[in-house]
């Protein structure tokens, strides 16, 4: 241990003659441990939600999604379809076909997205977490064709579970123009009819938008047989991601359930970053007190200064002195709120004392979602290292032994 640590510690916890100083050197500890705690606090919170959404994203996004980078479509009787449904590290390849039609229900419409599916689908997604009502999950039973829609159209078109009116699905034929003179000769016309099921994910772009079909009666309504807009793959094992990259090749994207929805996940990354910005803001305003608390403390032990300059020690030493006691005093604030900030997302984390309503069911979760990210956690402290040591030395930088 140095002699320059030591007098800083002495110093750190000596009385002084003047109160203002430990006053400040108070201010400046709380300051930054408070500011530490917001850091930890706000970035676990934004963690939270990011997962929430992610969650709600998972029962109708595939873990992987495989879709053609030319064109629209894939061959299911090529080689890659089976190529995946062979692999150790598939469990479970999905065709889908999707693709827009218009849903007409008596005397109102909508523009809707009609997603075929096969039977896996249910294995290789969460959808069932996310269904409502008494029957069983079945999209086709000879010749009638059966449909899940989301709960946003159903509220739309006022459908009930158990609708007793097919949904007309009109998708233009392939190829035509509208015939203006009699447009309905220029649609193929189809008829799904009530499962007695809906789904309903809490996202708008799903409940508002999807109805669920089998996958034969997409191909077949979009004259496409054989053929699917992209492969839907739940892993056998974590983290095989790159595997069926090579596995397919370089015709295909491989998107994992984060790239599916990179727009929205890079408008919370942006709103973290801004977050974590003005927090920052405030922390460098906190450290502007460890300034003037080091200022104050090198005019008041002057004397002091000239006594261990006049033993031997160089300006450089007296220097560190002033240094290692503002680091003292940053990593005190630093540790302080680290700790209480870690404590309390534990907290909410496990009990949810912060709740989002008055009443539970107001919102999708009751509680505020906190996951707590320790690799945010190592640049939050050297975060405050950093703006901490750059305050302390722009402190000490006139420092005069004389």
């Amino acid at each position: 241990m140095t002699f320059e640590f030591l007098i800083a510690r002495r110093y750190l916890f000596s009385k002084k003659s003047h109160n203002a100083i430990n006053i400040i050197s108070a201010i400046s500890v709380v300051g930054i441990g408070v500011a530490t705690m917001a850091l930890v606090i706000v970035m676990s919170v934004f963690n939270g939600f990011q997962g929430l959404v992610a969650d709600l994203f998972s029962g109708f996004d595939a873990e992987l999604r495989i879709t053609p980078i030319q064109g629209s479509h894939i061959d299911l009787q090529d080689t890659t379809f089976s190529i995946l449904q062979q692999s150790s590290d598939v469990a479970i390849a999905s065709p889908i076909y999707e693709a827009q039609a218009l849903a007409i229900v008596g005397n109102q419409q909508k523009v809707i997205t009609l997603k075929g599916v096969d039977n896996n689908f249910l294995l290789q997604s969460n959808i069932k977490d996310f269904l409502h009502g008494d029957a069983d999950p079945i999209l086709h039973i000879d010749v009638i064709e059966y449909c899940i829609p989301g709960i946003g159209i159903c509220n739309q078109l006022s459908l009930p579970l158990n609708f007793p009116d097919p949904i007309q699905i009109y998708v233009p034929k392939h190829g035509e123009r509208v015939n203006i003179a009699t447009p309905q000769s220029s649609f193929i016309q189809e008829e799904l009819y009530a499962s007695g099921l809906c789904f309903n994910v809490n996202q708008s772009k799903y409940d508002s938008e999807y109805i669920l079909c089998s996958l034969n009666f997409a191909q077949r309504i979009y004259g496409h047989p054989n053929k699917s807009t992209a492969i839907e793959i739940k892993l056998a094992h974590e983290g095989k991601q790159e595997n069926i990259k090579k596995m397919v090749g370089k015709n295909f994207n491989v998107h994992n359930r984060y790239e599916q929805q990179e727009d929205i996940f890079r408008v919370m990354q942006i709103e973290k970053l801004i977050s974590y910005a003005f927090l920052c803001f405030i922390l460098f305003v906190a450290c502007l007190n460890i300034m003037g608390s080091l200022s104050m403390l090198i005019i008041e032990k002057k004397d002091n200064i000239r006594t261990i300059s006049a033993l031997g020690a160089s300006t450089l030493q007296i220097r560190k002195i002033f240094i290692f006691e503002g680091l003292q005093i940053i990593l005190g604030g630093a540790f302080i709120g680290l700790l209480i900030g870690l404590c309390l997302c534990l907290i909410q984390e496990h009990f949810g004392l912060i709740r989002m309503g008055q009443s539970e069911g107001s919102f999708i979760v009751d509680a505020y979602p906190v996951i707590v990210n320790y690799t945010d956690l190592l640049y939050i402290i050297l975060t405050v290292i950093a703006l901490g040591f750059f305050s302390v030395l722009w402190a000490t930088r006139n420092l005069k032994t004389q």
